[in-house]
């Protein structure tokens, strides 16, 4: 009995783990298609797997710029 539910429970996370499955592939698709975009010719084909940021450095530095500049009016907005 106690192992029928452990494996429902297991099911339901495999069912849980296909969805994030393919919206993993998704994701690996659009990062892949953006890696075409800026690859340069000495790059490797496939798009690097961790954590790769297809924003360029300009668009990273400008939100962590922004998140700064809030957070400076955030401290003015009560005084």
């Amino acid at each position: 009995s106690v192992v029928m539910e452990g494996g429902g429970a297991a099911g339901v996370d495999l069912s849980r783990k296909f969805v994030s499955e393919s919206e993993l592939d998704e994701k690996r698709k659009k990062r892949q298609e953006e890696w075409e975009k800026v690859r340069k010719p000495d790059d490797p084909e496939d798009a690097p797997e961790e954590e790769y940021d297809p924003r360029s450095l300009f668009e990273r530095l400008q939100e962590q710029k922004d998140k700064k500049q809030e957070e400076y009016e955030e401290q003015f907005k009560f005084s």
